[in-house]
């Protein structure tokens, strides 16, 4: 099985450099989608991802969407990661891997999460999620139980079919820029 992860996640990569020149429009798609999702709609406190340059690209939503909900952003610390809130550009500052995390107190009160945006590497249509292999988002989402918890991709990062452990969480849903369900 971490052979065909290996595998697969070397084939979306190849993808993503393939697509590279489309990446921001189709992104915009991506995030018109989730903003018009029933979940994000309904939700007072969201939790996103400030994205890496190879993942649909949530820069402009965070911002927009900042003074509108409370919004949540990951942080890693270690080998987890830590939700903080989103107080504008101002309160980030660059954490682990180059990405811009917010600082501030740590957020624990994850019953009051009502929507999730998860990003990943590839998903299939059962909800299955291929992550980076560095297992933040398997001990994170566990604790996400009250949550809606939509991955967040590129079509072409949907797949017939993801290799699964046990210790996987399905996403309840799956925002890309041609389909939304």
């Amino acid at each position: 099985m971490w052979e065909q992860k290996k595998e697969l996640r070397r084939l979306i990569a190849s993808l993503k450099r393939e697509h590279r020149a489309t990446a921001l429009c189709r992104s915009r798609e991506i995030m018109e989608r989730l903003e018009h999702h029933p979940v994000f709609q309904a939700s007072d406190t969201v939790l996103l991802y400030h994205s890496l340059p190879d993942e649909v690209n949530t820069h402009e939503f965070v911002e927009r969407w900042g003074g509108r909900k409370q919004l949540l952003l990951p942080v890693v610390v270690g080998d987890d990661l830590e939700l903080r809130r989103y107080d504008g550009p101002s309160s980030m500052q660059v954490g682990a891997y180059g990405i811009l995390e917010p600082v501030g107190e740590n957020f624990t009160d994850y019953a009051a999460i009502g929507f999730v945006a998860v990003p990943g590497v590839a998903f299939d249509a059962r909800g299955n999620r291929l992550g980076r292999g560095k297992g933040y988002y398997d001990r994170l989402l566990p604790r996400l139980t009250a949550a809606y918890k939509a991955g967040i991709c590129f079509s072409f990062q949907l797949l017939p079919a993801i290799p699964t452990a046990p210790f996987d969480i399905r996403m309840d849903g799956i925002v890309t820029e041609r389909q939304c369900w």
